[in-house]
């Protein structure tokens, strides 16, 4: 199920985006509940001036015996592009926790939820673009989770 979500979200970025602007980079992420550091990948896809497409994946790192992970597919409005780039985040989330259990094995789980942040990509001159991101997931894994990065053009 989750690989045909992804297949899905990766299929219609792409389409949606053959002839925008489309970058891809990765970055260092914080969650608020885990209270752990992860690591993720992130692009983004115009649609127009003011819309861009932005799925992520983001793996935090294991901590007390749990690994957690979430998968997003957002939308993301842009409030002003003169400077700095500021925008809108609005999506879907999925969150994958896996607790290990020792001798009575593994626990895993996944939920569905909703995305609501800002955002601010930093265009340099050349192909570096630097990105933050502050997003709260609305689910049963509600947190916090704050991202940051570079992107490429390409």
């Amino acid at each position: 199920m989750k690989k045909l979500i992804f297949s899905v979200l990766l299929i219609t970025v792409i389409s949606f985006s053959s002839q925008a602007q489309k970058t891809i980079g990765a970055g260092l992420a914080y969650g608020s509940e885990i209270e752990n550091l992860g690591i993720g990948i992130n692009a983004e896809f115009d649609l127009n001036d003011q819309i861009d497409i932005s799925p992520s994946f983001i793996y935090y790192f294991k901590k007390n015996n749990v690994t957690l992970w979430e998968l997003n597919g957002n939308i993301n409005y842009i409030f002003s592009s003169s400077g700095p780039t500021f925008y809108g985040i609005a999506g879907l989330n999925i969150t994958g926790v896996k607790v290990d259990a020792g001798v009575f094995g593994d626990r895993s789980d996944s939920e569905l939820g909703l995305n609501l942040g800002v955002g601010a990509s930093f265009a340099q001159s050349g192909s570096v673009i630097p990105f933050a991101e502050a997003k709260y997931v609305l689910s049963n894994y509600d947190q916090l989770s704050l991202f940051g990065g570079v992107r490429f053009p390409f």
